[in-house]
């Protein structure tokens, strides 16, 4: 969802900025691209570890959720042609699954918030797998939800590491352009099958 689906990934980056500056940190250049990846309560612990902080994952990932809640339900928006091109699926009987870090707090709010509640088939969480997106572990879990071979399901990503794991897995990847991943876009073309700026580029699926 976040900078695929939603143009949502600079609130992240402000949260991240105002979250090391509360406890008089400054954030690294290379927490971002350190986190991107990982389950949400993954990244809790990675943060905790990282710079000994005294809280649990519990109290970390309930303060992040706070911090974002007002933006997901009021202020983030979806992707250019998005929600026109997810409709389009949808009426056709395309069956849609979501495979996201967020947690399921933000993940209902922000889809009811862009109206799209309800047109998924499947929502999951990389908590209801073991690993990360650097292994295909939630996109193989999203495509069982849903009843689709890895070959037939097309994988949209805006980061490298889920472009590369989802390609690996034998799925089409679709690298989506985000600014937030934007240093990797190059790479993000060599690997994928395709890759779009927005959504009115994507393959039609019906």
């Amino acid at each position: 969802m976040d900078g695929t689906l939603l143009d949502s990934m600079g609130v992240w980056t402000q949260v991240d900025i105002d979250f090391f500056a509360k406890r008089g940190l400054t954030m690294p250049a290379d927490y971002s691209a350190a986190v991107i990846a990982l389950p949400f309560e993954e990244i809790a612990r990675y943060t905790i570890e990282r710079f000994g902080l005294s809280d649990t994952p519990a109290q970390l990932m309930d303060e992040w959720n706070q911090m974002v809640y007002h933006s997901y339900t009021h202020t983030v928006q979806a992707k250019p042609h998005a929600v026109d091109y997810l409709m389009q699926l949808h009426a056709h009987g395309v069956p849609l699954a979501v495979a996201t870090s967020l947690s399921p707090v933000l993940r209902d709010a922000a889809l009811d918030h862009v109206g799209l509640h309800g047109i998924f088939d499947a929502l999951c969480s990389t908590d209801d797998v073991q690993r990360g997106k650097k292994h295909a572990d939630i996109y193989l879990y999203a495509a069982g939800k849903i009843g689709v071979k890895p070959r037939d399901c097309y994988v949209f990503e805006d980061i490298l590491t889920g472009v590369r794991s989802s390609s690996r897995a034998g799925m089409h990847a679709w690298g989506v352009l985000d600014e937030s991943s934007e240093q990797d876009w190059r790479e993000i073309k060599r690997v994928a099958e395709g890759t779009i700026t927005d959504f009115t580029q994507a393959p039609r699926l019906w």
